[in-house]
Parts: C-alpha cells; structure tokens; sequence
C-alpha cells in the first residue's frame, strides 16, 4: 500500500512539474520580439523601436503615419490586454472575457451606445487624422501577428484576440469620459432627487461654497452660510426616509457614503521670470486608478515634419490611441488636470415625450443577453419612479472625440497652443502650457456644449435648447503670463466667478489642494526641478487642522477613557506621513462623521439607488455649520446631544479600524503607512489572489491623502509625476508607478516602480538604449 501511494505521489508531482515547465514555456513563448527585425509592407520606410532600461519606446520613423504604425507595434506588444480591456470597458463588451460579473457594468456602458457612436464618428473625421488612426490600427496587428502565442491573460481567458480597428483608439478616448465625467450625471440626479425630498433649502446648504476656493484671478463666491434646513421630508417621503429619520444612533452608525475618488490631477506652471533659465516650467501629475499595467506609457517619437524639420516629442502616450497625451517636444510643454465644469444634463421628458427601444446584444463566454436601451431625441433614458429623464451629454455629441490633441506634438510656442485647445476631442481639461521662450498659460482645452443655461438639477424639456448642444463652444476660457508669473489648477474652480456662472460646476474638488499649491508657489520667487517635485510630494496635512483640533477638544473631555488616543492626536505631525497614527484617527473620524450626520439623506438617495457619494466632497461647510450650531432634529431621536454623536462617530471609526487592522487592539498599528498601503494589482490578482505574487507591484506603505498635493489611495493616486522645462528635458522628471510591459516575464514589468515608490526622481528622457527592434518595409503581404 505505502508502494502504491509513493508511486501516486510522484506521478502527482511529476505533473505537476509539467504543469509548471508548460506554463512557463508558453509564457516565453508569448514575450514579444524586442531585437533584431521584423518586415511588414505598411510602412513607407524603415522604422525602429528602442528600448532603454526602463522599457521606454524610442521610436523613429521617416514620417508621422510611419510613426504612427510603430507606436502601434510597440503598444500591441506591451499592452494590448490592457488596449483590449479599455475599449471593452467603454463599449461595454467586458462579460465576453468575463461572464456575468460584467454584465451590469456593461449594461451601464451599453446605456450610452459608445460603439456605434465611435464607428460614426470615425467615418466622419478628417481623412488625415482617418489614415492616421488605420495606420495606428494596423501597427497593432502586425505586432499581434508577430507573437508566437497570445498572452497569458487570453490563455487562462480562452478569450480569442480580437484586432483592433481604427475606431477603437476612439473608444479609448471615451474610456477616459467614462472615468473622468461618469460622476457628473450621478451628481446631478442626487441633487434632483434631494430637492424633490428635502426641497431646494436642502441642496442649497449642502452644495454651500466652501472657503477653500482658489482661482486664478482670486475671484471669490460668496461663502456666507445659508440656514440649516429642518431635517424633514417633503410632503410625500418614501418609506426609507421615514425610517431614517427615525433611526436610532447604531444604525445612523451603520450608514457608510462610499468615499469619491478624485479623479483628477494637479499641474502648475510658472513663467521664465522665475527660472534660472528664462524658460517656462510645467508640473503635471494626473490622478487615476491604479492597475497593472499602469495606465500610461512612456515613449519617444522621432520623425520630420512636412516640410523635413526633425520632431522629437517625449513623454507618455495612452494605449490604444497613437498620440503623447502628457510631453514636451523641446519647445513646448503641455500637462493637464480634469477640468470638473458642467457637460451634462437630465431632461426631464413629458408622458408624451416619443421614445424608441433599441435592442443590445451582450455577449458571454457562453451564450448572450439582451439589454434594452430607451433612446429619446435627447439622449438615453433612465426612470425613476414614474419619472423618465434623458441624458444630454457633451459625450454623446459628434464633436466629443478626435485627433486634434495631436496638433501639439508640432507647435513651439504657447499662444499657437492655445489657440488649437478648444478643438480637442477630448474630456474638457485644464491644460497647462509651458514654453522655451518663458510663457506659461492655462487654458481650458476639450469639448464643451455651446449651451448656457446648464442646471445642477433636471431641466423640462422645453428649456433645453439642443441645437446648442450639439455645437462645441468654440471660445474657452484662459490665462497667459499671469502677472504673478505663477499658474494653477486641481481640480478645483480655476476660472473667475463671472466664467464659472457660464460654465457650471460638474463636480469640483473642495479647492483645498488648489490652495495648498497655490500657497507653496507663492512661498518662493525662483524655482528648479527639484522645487517643483518637493511640492508634488508634499502631504502636510493642513486641511485637516481644525478636524484634529476638534477633536482633540473633543476627547479631552474624557481625559482617562481617550488617554491613548489623545497621545497619538497630539504627535500627528500634522502630516499624512506613513508613521502618523493621529492622521488616520483624525482622516477616519471626518469621514464617519460626515457619514452619522447625513446618514437620513443617503437613505433617502440609496432607495432611488443613488448615492450622497458623489456630493461627499461638498459637505465640508456644511458639516462645520452643524457642528456649531447644533440642530436638534438632526440628531437620532436617541441621542441627547452633538457631542455624544461626535464621540459616538469617533469610537465606531477608530474600533473599525482597530478590528482591521491591529491583533491586540493597540492604537500603534493604525499607522498611515499600514492604513494607506500602496497595492497596485493586476486584474486578475484580485479573482485569483493566488496570483499576486507574480503579478502585482509590490506593496508600499503608503503616504499622502485626497485634500493634499500628494494625492495617494490604496490603488489611487498620481498615475505619473512630470516635471519640465522645455529646452532642459535632460533635466526633466517623469517617475511612472508601473513598468512599461504587461508581461509578467518581461525585465520592464516592473521597471520603474521602485524608483517611483521612494519618491526618487526618474528622468523623462530615455537612457541608453539596450534592445533594438527595426522594421523594414517589403513588399509581401503581411
């Protein structure tokens, strides 16, 4: 028997082993050709890739639609899951890899119709930027074509690869409208519904203008309280805000209002006046999810423009669409930050609105689902109750994507860019501009609605004026060579009051990150590179002053039950430092009582489910003002005073974390570092945990916060850091938390990452180069 059970065991081991051997060599066998040649008759004339030790892509060509084609090559060798993925997710075909899981967010996609309106719009563009985004197309085949097996993600997927079509690059610029306007609608159809249950006194207290307001022009808006409203319902409440406003204190307690994520960026510029050079300076850092791969690419293009002058344009290009969305090309330099003005609108349809059905077909590894889709002239339709709204989007409009963004790479100084932003077929930004000769310019940039009128509430349907909506404004607002020689933007209003009346607000950031980089500007007359980079990484906490001091003052009056507490409060460093135990008390206790006190309004919200999530962020003033005024009616019905709230909301924060975090309940593990522990993952790490330790970035302690210029969440933060004065790239910073591969087996998998997470500071122009890859044109079919 032991006989039988040795020879079952080695065979078990010997299969697996062969298992093992069989994953790895089909793994090689997937890495894609990084030396030597390939042929291909798509190209004009011969082109190559250069690699140096951080992956990036140097790339010359003879030509732009040569260029165009290698970009492609080199980004379908890298990243075409992640290209894959991208265009999935706007077009809403991610069940096919997926199954059901998928199925509701590929509804929430198929709403909007993204695919058919990219194959219009392709079929419309002008047939240079066409012949551009074929070119592009083509690259990434031919680098599909040139790989021994697909990569590992379609092995374990048994996905079959699909090519890629020139209008997908237009899909994955509608990815970015997804990511970076997809709150506003949920915005507005929470500030719709609040005011039909609370009345208007509501969503005026809650959407009140904060004193952190940073604009250019120091324009203010009046920032003077309104009342506090009773905490009543409309004549008609739903059956859930009876309850809520009835609650009890533990389960006001148990209401959570999911943390926003601030996806967004910081730039900053100066002009040449306060450099040693007498050239402009940018500062960029874009802030999205993280993933592996991390979103951008670093690349390099090298080729002559029409009339044989040589274009060298550095920085990080998006997968799936052929252009450097964030560089400099020696000239000129150019970052940008989401712009958060208002693009979108729900009408408010009557019974006798005339709408139309349209059938989607949602495919799934085995089988299909139907989705219907209600079309109205004005857009897709959601009900609510008995209500039908439509939704007017500047990203449904003909004019929302194109190529023009690329017109950059070409120009060498800032007025000429300026001059071109309002063209961009993209999400509308803040762009910043830098230039060789000192200028230093903000100018909103991307597809803006020529509408005025645009409303944080749903509109009937006789005030929308859509032939408005369906022209782009064509003249943004901007700023060049301030006389303060020193530029902004996060997120936060940047225009004046007078522009901001115009343009609306689509979901500003508080402004308290604004402020704190405007304020670091201000404390010097002369910058360099290393300047600008100590202000991306600053995570002083002074946002969070008065919250510690509240409650510090709080506890106090407990002394002996918070003795502990108090210690670490008071050593909090006032920083989101990775061993301040106090900033994650004082961080976690904002959030939990911003959560007690407007728990009956996300009751309400979440039984039409919406959510008071993607309005957190307005509730700073309007939670102080409860805090010192007290009302009565918006306490639990059980709960004698403010202040047994207030210390109530910090034991549940602090215990919450405690059960996470800390085996023996000791205050000392509650640490920023542990809390806010940097863990960049794979997609499918987190189905397969098994495979985290092969496919993930390694884990970081973490540092920084949301209401600082160091913007960093566990998987959120800044998706690259630049820095640049044009003419001085040499001296210029890019530091990317990710490699360039998606290859698990690739040395540029995680090439980069370490620099990135210590802070240091990586250069934007690429080293040597160590790997070659040339592509010769032929005349054989490929």
């Amino acid at each position: 028997m032991l006989r039988h059970l040795k020879t079952l065991l080695l065979i078990l081991l010997s299969l697996v082993f062969m298992l093992v051997v069989g994953v790895y060599v089909s793994l090689n066998l997937s890495l894609p050709k990084l030396s030597g040649e390939v042929q291909t008759s798509q190209i004009s004339a011969k082109t190559s890739i250069g690699r140096d030790r951080l992956g990036t892509a140097v790339i010359h060509a003879e030509n732009r639609q040569d260029a165009a084609f290698t970009l492609g090559f080199a980004h379908g060798q890298d990243r075409f899951f992640q290209m894959d993925l991208l265009r999935r997710n706007s077009a809403g075909e991610l069940a096919e890899l997926f199954g059901k899981p998928a199925v509701k967010l590929d509804e929430s996609r198929r709403f909007h119709q993204l695919r058919k309106r990219a194959e219009h719009i392709y079929r419309h563009l002008p047939t240079a930027q066409q012949q551009l985004l074929q070119r592009y197309a083509d690259g990434v085949n031919r680098a599909l074509t040139a790989q021994s097996l697909p990569s590992f993600e379609y092995l374990l997927t048994r996905a079959k690869r699909e090519p890629w079509r020139p209008a997908d690059s237009l899909l994955v610029i509608y990815s970015m409208y997804l990511d970076l306007q997809g709150n506003g609608p949920k915005r507005d159809l929470a500030l719709d519904h609040i005011e039909r249950s609370f009345g208007p006194e509501m969503r005026s207290f809650i959407t009140q203008t904060s004193n952190y307001q940073a604009a250019l022009d120091n324009s203010l808006f009046p920032s003077d309280p309104p009342a506090i409203p009773k905490l009543s319902p409309s004549p008609s409440p739903s059956v859930s805000l009876q309850q809520s406003t009835a609650s009890t204190l533990a389960q006001r307690l148990a209401v959570t209002i999911e943390e926003p994520i601030e996806v967004g960026s910081n730039n900053w510029a100066v002009t040449g006046k306060m450099t040693r050079t007498g050239s402009a300076m940018l500062s960029d850092d874009m802030h999205l999810s993280f993933a592996v791969p991390i979103i951008w690419y670093r690349a390099q293009l090298n080729y002559p423009d029409g009339e044989g002058k040589a274009v060298q344009v550095t920085g990080v290009s998006l997968p799936g669409a052929p252009a450097i969305v964030v560089g400099s090309n020696g000239k000129l330099a150019w970052g940008f930050t989401n712009a958060y003005i208002d693009t979108a609108d729900w009408v408010a349809l009557d019974k006798d609105e005339p709408l139309e059905v349209v059938h989607e077909t949602i495919k799934l590894p085995k089988g299909e689902q139907d989705y219907a889709v209600t079309l109205s002239r004005f857009g897709p339709v959601r009900h609510l109750g008995e209500q039908a709204y439509a939704l007017a989007w500047v990203a449904h409009q003909e004019y929302a994507v194109n190529m023009e963004l690329m017109a950059l790479e070409q120009i060498d100084n800032v007025p000429e860019a300026m001059a071109k932003a309002s063209g961009f077929g993209i999400p509308v930004q803040n762009l910043m501009l830098a230039d060789d000769k000192g200028h230093a310019a903000w100018q909103l940039a991307g597809a803006v609605p020529a509408r005025t009128n645009g409303s944080d509430i749903a509109l009937p349907s006789e005030e929308i004026v859509w032939d408005k909506w369906q022209e782009r404004d064509k003249v943004l607002p901007s700023l060049q060579d301030p006389a303060s020689d020193r530029l902004w933007s996060a997120n936060a209003r940047v225009m004046s009051t007078q522009e901001a009346e115009r343009y609306g607000d689509g979901g500003y950031a508080l402004g308290a990150r604004s402020a704190q980089i405007r304020d670091r500007l201000l404390e010097q007359e002369l910058f360099d590179e290393s300047d600008f980079y100590r202000i991306q990484l600053d995570n002083q906490a002074r946002f969070y002053r008065p919250w510690q001091a509240f409650l510090l003052e709080s506890l106090m009056r407990e002394p002996k039950r918070f003795a502990k507490d108090i210690v670490q409060l008071r050593d909090w460093q006032e920083c989101a430092c990775a061993e301040s135990v106090g900033f994650t008390l004082v961080k976690a206790f904002r959030s939990q009582m911003l959560d007690s006190a407007f728990a009956p309004l996300e009751a309400e919200l979440n039984s039409a489910q919406l959510s008071l999530s993607v309005l957190k962020r307005y509730l700073e003033p309007a939670i102080w003002q409860l805090l010192k005024q007290q009302p009565a009616d918006w306490l639990p019905q059980d709960v004698a005073s403010w202040d047994e709230l207030v210390i109530a909301s910090y034991v549940t924060a602090r215990d919450e974390l405690l059960d996470k975090y800390s085996e023996d309940g000791e205050l000392s593990a509650l640490n920023w570092g542990r809390v806010n522990t940097l863990a960049i993952q794979h997609p499918f790490s987190r189905q397969f945990p098994l495979l985290s330790r092969w496919l993930d970035m390694p884990k970081v302690a973490g540092f920084g916060d949301t209401f600082m210029p160091a913007v960093q969440r566990k998987s959120f933060g800044a998706s690259q850091r630049f820095i640049v004065q044009p003419g001085y790239e040499e001296r210029a910073i890019m530091a990317v938390p990710g490699g360039q591969s998606g290859h698990p087996l690739s040395k540029y998998y995680r090439a980069g990452f370490s620099e990135y997470a210590r802070g240091a500071a990586t250069p934007l122009l690429p080293g040597e180069i160590e790997a070659k890859l040339t592509l010769t044109p032929s005349q054989m079919q490929d």
